[in-house]
This record gives C-alpha cells, sequence and structure tokens, in this order.
C-alpha cells in the first residue's frame, strides 16, 4: 500500500446533489470553506449540469465565486458537455471533470445517450480544455454493476476508463454507483482496469448501499490505489438507483487510513465536526459511524 492517500471530497456535489433538502448558497460556501481548513486537498466544488436536472446545483457560479480558495486546495467541477464548460470557465474553474457509465442501459436512463455517443460528447470539450490548461479528470459510473442491466462486463468498464484516459483524462475514478460490490469483486475490476490504464491514474469510488464500502477501498488500496473520492457524513445517493445508499463518509475512510499508518494531512476531528455541522443542516444524524464516535467520547 501507498504510504499517502489523497482524498477527494465529493460531498459538495455528488454528495449534495441527490439530497432532498435544499441547501442554501450560504451554507454550501460554508461547507466547503469547512472542509478546506481540515487539509483536503481536493474538494469537488459542484456542477454544471442543467438546473433542471439538478435544482440543488443551480448556484453553481454563485458558490464559486463565495469560497474562500486555500492555496494547494484543488476545487474541480463536473460538467455534462461543452456548454457546461463554457459556463465553468466563465466562473474561474481550473479543473473539470467529465462522466459516463460502462452500463449502456444506465447511460440511456441517465444522460440520454449511449456510452459512445456520451464519449463524442466530451471531444470538443477536452479540447478546449487543453487549449486552457485546464485538468480533466473522468468518472466511470457502474463499475460493479447497474440497476437496469444488472452486471456489467468487465470488458466494458475497461474499455470506458482506457476511453477516458487516451482522451486526456489525469485520472479515472471508478465508481460502484449503487454499492453492490464487495472485495473480492473489486480488487478484480481494479486490476482489469490496471491492465490497460496506469494504476497511478486511477481512483476508487465506493457507495455504501451494502456496508461494504469500506472492505472494498481496502481491497484496492493493497494494489497500490492511492486516491479515494467520499462524501463527508456519508451523504448522497443514485437517484437512478432505487435503494442506493450515500458515498462511503468521508471521516470513517480517514480513521481507517490512519489506522493503517497512511497519511492523508486531514484533520479527523475538524472533518468530523464539520459532517455533524452538515448532517444538522439537513436535518438528520451524520452517515458517519466514526463521526458519532467522536461526538459520544
Amino acid at each position: 500500500m501507498k504510504r499517502s492517500v489523497r482524498i477527494v471530497e465529493v460531498g459538495p456535489r455528488d454528495g449534495l446533489q441527490n439530497e432532498k433538502t435544499n441547501v442554501a448558497t450560504a451554507d454550501k460556501i460554508e461547507l466547503i470553506d469547512r472542509l478546506s481548513a481540515t487539509g483536503l486537498r481536493s474538494i469537488e466544488a459542484t456542477s454544471f449540469v442543467s438546473p433542471k436536472w439538478v435544482p440543488q446545483l443551480a448556484d453553481a457560479a454563485e458558490v464559486l465565486a463565495g469560497i474562500h480558495r486555500r492555496p494547494g486546495v484543488r476545487y474541480p467541477v463536473l460538467v455534462p458537455n461543452e456548454q457546461g464548460y463554457a459556463r465553468a470557465r466563465s466562473a474561474g474553474v481550473d479543473e473539470i471533470a467529465v462522466f459516463t457509465a460502462a452500463s449502456e442501459e444506465f447511460n440511456r436512463r441517465n444522460i440520454n445517450a449511449s456510452i459512445d455517443e456520451s464519449l463524442q460528447r466530451f471531444v470538443p470539450v477536452m479540447e478546449r480544455a487543453r487549449a486552457d490548461g485546464v485538468a480533466v479528470r473522468g468518472y466511470v459510473s457502474t463499475v460493479l454493476g447497474c440497476p437496469y442491466q444488472g452486471e456489467v462486463p468487465l470488458a466494458d468498464v475497461v474499455r470506458v476508463a482506457r476511453a477516458l484516459h487516451d482522451m486526456g483524462c489525469y485520472e479515472v475514478s471508478l465508481g460502484d454507483t449503487i454499492g453492490i460490490g464487495t472485495p473480492g469483486k473489486a480488487r478484480a475490476m481494479l486490476l482489469a482496469v490496471a491492465q490497460e490504464v496506469p494504476i497511478g491514474a486511477l481512483a476508487v469510488h465506493f457507495h455504501d448501499t451494502y456496508g461494504q464500502a469500506l472492505a472494498n477501498i481496502l481491497a484496492c488500496l493493497e494494489e497500490g490505489v492511492a486516491v479515494v473520492d467520499s462524501a463527508v457524513s456519508g451523504t448522497g445517493g443514485c437517484p437512478y438507483a432505487k435503494g442506493a445508499s450515500g458515498n462511503v463518509a468521508s471521516e470513517d475512510v480517514v480513521y481507517m487510513l490512519h489506522g493503517l499508518g497512511i497519511e492523508t494531512g486531514i484533520d479527523l476531528p475538524a472533518l468530523a465536526e464539520t459532517g455533524r455541522w452538515l448532517a444538522a443542516l439537513l436535518g438528520r444524524e451524520t452517515g458517519s459511524r466514526v463521526g458519532k464516535a467522536l461526538a459520544a467520547s
């Protein structure tokens, strides 16, 4: 395992976008500023998708204008197409993420396009990003299963991950969108992709629907992964996958990493406090076991 791991905090985007409670712009700004103060180096701030589809993030430009950007912290945003890219650049963005899925059926229901059509949409985005000096990260959803298609062939996961990397994504995040993976399957999926994409360019993104996320992350860490996506307080879910719970909680991931002697640069008590603050804002208990335990100790 690597001696240090970078956490990509996706709570402000992937976490909040599926929350039913409307979160005020000022609270989103405070959330990102609180996260920036914990030592996180990469915080996915928001998304420039159509407000019609994701009304929670309609204030993307206002959020970016309001946050305090700390030196050494990256604030990537999600963009679906060239129009989203233009809006993001107008807001001063210098890193973006693009997304597709390894499942044809999921892609069609989620973004009304086939896998190949979705990849084609990224071509002009990648060209503009390259010309502008904007870093691009890629997401592959449904790498361990699809709510509509069921099993997703490993060959499809590998093909899509390789396509994103070949296009110029400096990093490709492999996502178990509905949280059905187990450690053996997670490890096999990672190793298959690593045959075509360098392990140093891969990240993992697990949802915790069946309580397997930490075990899956550990299996991938053992194979050399050094980047993990997670969401403070375990926020999020998947609107297209019934019963899919939130992302693995950042606090729980950091606790495990520190217990393994792996450096993150993150202040865990401060992160847990931020998770509890966010949970209170959403009107519930934190989704992090570590956050609950630290509050009780």
